[in-house]
């Protein structure tokens, strides 16, 4: 009797968390602050800058970002016209970079204007070329307006991607090997591509509006940081590996009213690679809230496959798409990363075309041995698919290391090749899930 009751105590509250856990995502959201700036402006005009497309104005940039410094912070205004900057804008704290609406800043794609920096490249910490946008150990910054930021990634940069075989290899030995930082030294003759925008050990960030174009590598990357609003930013970014918005190792993490158009994820949490985010020092990515946006690009939300320091806490809500998806949801690890996936929830979702709907996998790509990550209490609820061109659900784990406590509430996918694939996971609950024509009565036996 004491066994029974206390399974029907692990099955009730198992049952509860299939409900979208609303206090839990308003906590977070409550406490992620926005930065507040004082009153001094800087206008780039006054300083000397031509918005006419030719003139290289990153020194008019670096001058506008000293005197804020001397003022203890305030706001660079960027108004109407085009402005090429010959190199990256290295943030101080305390400061908003405010582009205006008709205002475009252009970056230079020529890699020597790009000095060596401490960033990282597909979750290993090196030195390459500096983000277009860099901010390291700042608090208090804000990327706002709605103006555009062209990374020019379309030329130069798109070659590098045929020929960082070598060098992401290497930094992958590195990171196995636990060569120190500052040995990794990449940049020339490596061909790893900067990020477009990056927060590294910064707090208290805001990008709010602005529109990302054509970005070399990552458009999004918030790196080791924290307090962060992003909303109402949109994107045409269509390069090799333009994720979106990439959390790593990011706590308190608020996306919302965000419109994706971009050539690879649209959200992409990561924790970090193999070893490396292994480490007793590595922090994973949690509480983060993902609402109301317009996915369209590889995929709507990813978790993976960098995530070797666990993410956890993730809420996605009112999201639909825009266009194609590969993928709708896409929890993504191997046996080379360890780690957790645990307590993921998804409600409100309208997918129209995918090739997958909801896809966990601990096997991606069939790579690695010996580090098997943890997946579980992942739960899924209202969400509509018109067409997924192959899978409906799909659910992979290990014989011994299995996936477990899966919910799925109100699904419904009107048309899927295949249906489920439920492969070495436990406890997973499904409630009315539809996928293909919905049944009705059973037919009468036919009189003959």
């Amino acid at each position: 009797m004491k066994y029974l009751l206390l399974l029907l105590i692990s099955y009730v509250s198992f049952a509860q968390q299939n409900n979208f856990p609303r206090a839990k995502a308003d906590s977070i959201i409550s406490r992620i602050q926005p930065p507040v700036f004082s009153a001094y402006q800087v206008n780039v005009l006054k300083l000397g800058a031509k918005g006419d497309s030719i003139t290289n104005n990153k020194a008019v940039f670096d001058k506008a970002m000293a005197l804020c410094k001397k003022k203890g912070g305030g706001t660079i205004i960027v108004p109407k016209g085009i402005y090429k900057i010959n190199g990256p804008i290295h943030f101080v704290s305390n400061v908003n970079l405010k582009i205006e609406k008709g205002a475009k800043i252009k970056f230079s794609d020529n890699p020597q204007d790009y000095p060596l920096v401490l960033t990282s490249w597909e979750g290993t910490m090196l030195y390459n070329y500096s983000p277009l946008i860099y901010a390291v150990d700042c608090t208090n910054i804000a990327i706002t307006g709605v103006g555009i930021i062209d990374g020019e990634g379309g030329k130069i940069w798109k070659s590098f991607k045929a020929k960082e075989g070598a060098g992401k290899n290497l930094s992958r030995e590195m990171n196995h090997n636990n060569v120190p930082v500052s040995d990794r030294k990449f940049g020339e003759g490596y061909f790893l591509r900067p990020q477009m925008i990056q927060f590294l050990n910064c707090k208290n960030i805001l990008v709010e509006n602005v529109r990302i174009e054509n970005s070399p590598f990552w458009c999004l990357h918030l790196l080791k940081s924290q307090n962060i609003t992003v909303r109402g930013i949109s994107y045409k970014s269509l390069n090799y590996n333009n994720d979106g918005i990439d959390p790593e190792y990011a706590k308190d993490v608020l996306i919302e009213n965000v419109t994706f158009d971009n050539g690879d994820d649209n959200v992409a949490i990561k924790a970090g690679r193999d070893h490396e985010g292994r480490a007793n020092t590595a922090s994973p990515s949690e509480n983060i809230v993902i609402r109301n946006c317009n996915f369209k690009g590889l995929h709507g939300v990813v978790i993976g496959s960098e995530m070797s320091a666990g993410v956890q806490n993730v809420f996605v809500e009112n999201c639909k798409t825009a266009g194609y998806l590969k993928r709708g949801i896409y929890l993504k690890t191997n046996a080379d990363r360890g780690g957790y996936i645990k307590n993921v929830f998804v409600q409100n979702l309208q997918l129209d075309e995918v090739e997958d709907c909801l896809y966990i996998t601990a096997n991606y790509h069939g790579e690695g041995e010996g580090y098997q990550s943890d997946i579980s209490n992942i739960h899924f609820s209202n969400i509509t698919c018109n067409r997924a061109s192959e899978s409906g659900i799909v659910i992979q784990g290990f014989s011994d290391k299995k996936i477990r406590s899966i919910s799925l509430n109100n699904i419904d996918i009107k048309e899927a090749k295949n249906a489920l694939s439920n492969e070495n996971a436990e406890n997973v609950i499904m409630t009315d899930v539809f996928i293909g024509k919905r049944a009705t009565v059973p037919t009468a036996v036919s009189k003959h």
